[in-house]
């Protein structure tokens, strides 16, 4: 608990954890524009689409995934945001050549990057709750706009809310792997923003392109990405023709899971001079 302790003294007494903070906010409005943008399509009539997207179009319009859609609204970017603080936890001690200090302060290496995981866990885990009343609040005016009701009553929802705040302790994880992987705070931070925009953005790209010459079935490969993995698991059902929503959890647990396990021993072996 020291060590955690100490590791969230680190973070404070820095200015990244407001920065983020702040470039936090702003996206989060952008995000909630567009998705109130996206309710009000959804909720428009589907009598000229095709049967199969008319069925995809129903399923999202349906209350209870609109009302978890906006109640998550900002997770895209938000889980890069905790992401990149988790990479930051652990590159920040190469950065300023201070990890040979904290190795000799406390020379098990295992506790000091079990220390740096929770401490990275629960600034994800403000992260979202700070989004996630934003999202409580604005949220059912939004819903209200598209004559949709809040919703609040629905298991479905807040287990899609409890389901986010999962996502970003485990993106937390994934980040703090990485630092330990690439120790440059720059190359890290480069990597981790290009593998998960770019791998969201083209690997959504390619499966759509798959989908159309080779049928529904590849949706199911959108499973191996893990941000697409993420938006699956705060579905508030499932829908036509996508993976299940526990497929996506499952998926996102078993990479956290690996990238910790890789980052403790990496630091156990690796030589900090």
């Amino acid at each position: 608990m020291n060590l955690v302790r100490s590791e969230l003294l680190k973070i404070r007494t820095t200015s990244t954890w407001w920065i983020f903070g702040l470039i936090t906010l702003p996206l989060w409005g952008v995000a909630m524009l567009l998705n109130w943008l996206q309710a009000a399509t959804v909720t428009s009539s589907t009598a000229d689409m095709p049967a199969d997207q008319a069925e995809q179009m129903q399923a999202a319009a349906n209350p209870d995934s609109l009302a978890a859609n906006l109640y998550t609204n900002g997770q895209f970017l938000g889980l890069m945001i905790v992401m990149l603080l988790g990479i930051v936890v652990v590159t920040s001690e190469f950065f300023h050549q201070t990890v040979t200090t904290t190795f000799l302060t406390a020379p098990h290496r295992t506790a000091v990057m079990l220390a740096k995981l929770a401490a990275a866990g629960v600034l994800a885990l403000l992260f979202w709750l700070v989004t996630t009343l934003l999202n409580l609040a604005v949220g059912p005016l939004v819903l209200h706009a598209v004559d949709v009701g809040p919703q609040l009553g629905s298991g479905a929802v807040w287990r899609a809310i409890g389901l986010n705040a999962l996502a970003y302790l485990l993106w937390s994880v994934l980040g703090v792997g990485l630092g330990v992987l690439i120790r440059s705070q720059i190359g890290a931070t480069v990597t981790g923003i290009l593998l998960y925009l770019g791998g969201t953005i083209g690997a959504g790209i390619a499966l759509s392109l798959l989908a159309a010459r080779f049928g529904d079935w590849i949706n199911q490969l959108q499973l191996a990405v893990p941000s697409l993995a993420s938006g699956l698991m705060v579905s508030g059902a499932d829908i036509p023709g996508q993976p299940p929503r526990w497929a996506g959890a499952a998926v996102l647990i078993g990479y956290a899971v690996v990238a910790g396990a890789i980052g403790v021993l990496t630091i156990r072996r690796r030589d900090i001079s």
